[in-house]
């Protein structure tokens, strides 16, 4: 699949859960995988911050796999190598991980999203060819230790404005708060553990969806 099918995908998405292990309730992120899949999400990030390469590589392949079958899009976080490696969809990179320039030369196929806290870095990660951004941290979140600024829903559109490719927004977005999010015209939502620590894993990511689905009709 070239860069190209893979930006016309990316665009029919809508809940774009995450992985992580560590707030998963125990369970395994094949696991969180499945439930994706039975909820309907057409991608999932690989994303674990507490494995070595070789462990990401292997869980990557055994990802690589299922999504192949499923039609999904894999977008791994943090490691172009390993997105390389296992032939995934795309990466994601955060502010100081490889700069996107560096990942664009080794990776010209490969939708390569960025993380963005404001304006000035959604628009840079935009004129430097990222395929989408992601805005946030929005609210507290588990998954961000040590973060103290959070930029609140009021701030999506703001930065947002001027970009002319997609952005998700993230961070400690949940079913009781979404709205909050939609209003502010975000269509793609990354969620961890609105997903990963709910009790009915694909129920949530189904319900979620529905949410976003029903925002963007309401607006046509």
């Amino acid at each position: 699949m070239n860069r190209e099918i893979r930006k016309q995908k990316f665009l029919q998405t809508d809940l774009y859960p995450v992985t992580c292990e560590r707030h998963s309730a125990g369970r395994s992120n094949l696991a969180v995988l499945d439930a994706a899949i039975r909820g309907g999400a057409g991608i999932i990030q690989m994303r674990e911050k507490e494995c070595t390469a070789a462990e990401l590589y292997r869980m990557a392949l055994r990802f690589r796999k299922v999504t192949a079958d499923a039609g999904m899009l894999l977008i791994i976080n943090d490691h172009v190598d390993i997105a390389l490696a296992v032939e995934a969809d795309g990466v994601h990179l955060g502010q100081e991980d490889l700069p996107l320039t560096a990942a664009r030369a080794i990776a010209p196929d490969l939708l390569i999203g960025i993380s963005a806290h404001s304006r000035e870095e959604a628009l840079k990660a935009q004129r430097e060819g990222a395929d989408y951004v992601n805005i946030g941290p929005i609210f507290p979140t588990r998954t961000k230790e040590g973060v103290k600024r959070f930029l609140g829903p009021e701030a999506i559109a703001g930065i947002a404005a001027g970009l002319e490719i997609p952005f998700t927004v993230m961070g400690g977005i949940t079913g009781a708060n979404i709205d909050q999010v939609l209003a502010q015209g975000a269509r793609r939502v990354a969620v961890v553990t609105a997903v990963t620590m709910a009790d009915d894993m694909a129920g949530t990511i189904a319900f979620l969806r529905e949410k976003i689905r029903r925002a963007g009709r309401e607006t046509k």
